[in-house]
C-alpha cells in the first residue's frame, strides 16, 4: 500500500512503520500541536538519534508480550542468566549477542520483569478476557475528520468490534497517580478521538474504551492490574480539546503559519507567594 494514497477505511494489517510515516494528523501529533503547532512540524523533520532509539523501552517490551507475543519474539532478545564479570558468563553473554542480531536486548533481570507484568495481567480476570477475545491488535482507523475534513488516523491497541470495545494497555511506574497523570498525557483526548474514528468507520459510537493499566513498579511483591473508562465530563472534555486541536490544525494547514513561541507563565505558588 501507498502510505500518501491511504483512504479512509479500516486496515487491520498496516506494517507500524507504514502507519507512523504515513498522511492522517493522530493523537499523537495533536498532543504536539496543542503544547505549540511548529512542534508538530520539527517532529516530523527533526533527525532521530537511531542509537537511542534502539533503547530499551519496557513499555514497548510489555506491550509486545502482552499483545503482541510474536513481535517481541522478533524484535527482543532476553540475555542470559550470567554474571559478564567471569569467563563463563562473558561467554554465554558472547554467544547471545551473536544471534541477537538487530534485536533490543533485554538483560535476564528485566525479561524476568516483563514475564512477570505480562503474568500479572493475565491474572486478572476481565483483562484476561480482553486480551485473549477474538479482535485485532494494532489496527490502523483512517477518517476525514467531521469539523475540518481533515484526514484523522489512529491505531487502537486492541479492537473488539463483536463487542464494540476499544482497548488500550497502558504502563506507568505509580498506578496510585494514574487518576491524576491520565489528564497530563491527555488520555481523555485520546478516547474521545479514537472514540469519534471508530464511529466513522463502523457507523456508530463504541461500546466503551477501556485502559488497562499495569504498574512497572512492584507493590507488596506484585505488579498492580487495574482497569479504567473514563466518565462523561472526562469524554465531552477530551472531545472539546481535540476539535479546538484540530481547528488549530487545519488554520495552520490553510496558512502555512505554524506558531513557535511559548508562553511562560508563574506556577500557582509562585503567584501566591507573591
Amino acid at each position: 500500500m501507498d502510505g500518501n494514497t491511504v483512504k479512509p477505511g479500516y486496515y487491520p494489517a498496516m506494517p507500524n512503520d507504514e502507519y507512523h510515516g504515513g498522511p492522517g494528523v493522530s493523537k499523537t501529533q495533536l498532543d504536539l500541536l496543542h503544547q505549540c503547532p511548529a512542534l508538530l512540524q520539527w517532529s516530523r523533520l527533526a533527525p532521530e538519534d537511531e542509537e537511542k532509539t534502539k533503547a530499551l523501552d519496557m513499555g514497548d517490551a510489555c506491550h509486545a508480550l502482552v499483545l503482541e507475543p510474536h513481535r517481541f519474539g522478533e524484535e527482543y532478545a532476553i540475555g542470559p542468566d550470567a554474571p559478564r564479570n567471569t569467563k563463563a558468563g562473558k561467554e554465554a553473554w558472547a554467544a547471545f549477542e551473536e544471534q541477537a542480531g538487530e534485536r533490543t536486548v533485554l538483560t535476564h533481570a528485566e525479561g524476568r520483569k516483563a514475564h512477570l507484568i505480562r503474568d500479572s495481567v493475565m491474572a486478572h480476570p476481565f483483562a484476561r478476557q480482553l486480551i485473549e477475545a477474538r479482535g485485532d491488535v494494532e489496527a490502523s482507523i483512517y477518517w476525514n475528520e467531521a469539523s475540518t475534513g481533515h484526514l484523522a488516523r489512529c491505531r487502537p491497541d486492541k479492537t473488539l468490534s463483536q463487542y464494540g470495545w476499544i482497548v488500550d494497555l497502558k504502563t506507568t511506574a505509580d498506578l496510585k497517580k494514574f487518576h491524576r497523570s491520565f489528564y497530563d498525557y491527555r488520555y481523555h483526548v485520546q478516547d474521545a478521538f479514537y472514540s469519534d474514528g471508530y464511529a466513522a468507520h463502523f457507523g456508530e459510537a463504541p461500546a466503551g474504551f477501556l485502559f488497562i493499566v499495569v504498574s512497572t513498579s512492584i507493590d507488596c511483591g506484585r505488579y498492580p492490574v487495574r482497569i479504567f473508562c473514563l466518565d462523561e465530563d472526562a469524554k465531552r472534555s477530551g472531545r472539546n480539546d481535540y476539535l479546538a486541536d484540530m481547528a488549530t490544525y487545519a488554520r495552520c494547514m490553510d496558512t502555512g503559519e505554524w506558531p513557535g513561541i511559548e508562553t511562560l507563565s508563574l506556577p500557582w505558588w509562585a503567584k501566591e507567594a507573591s
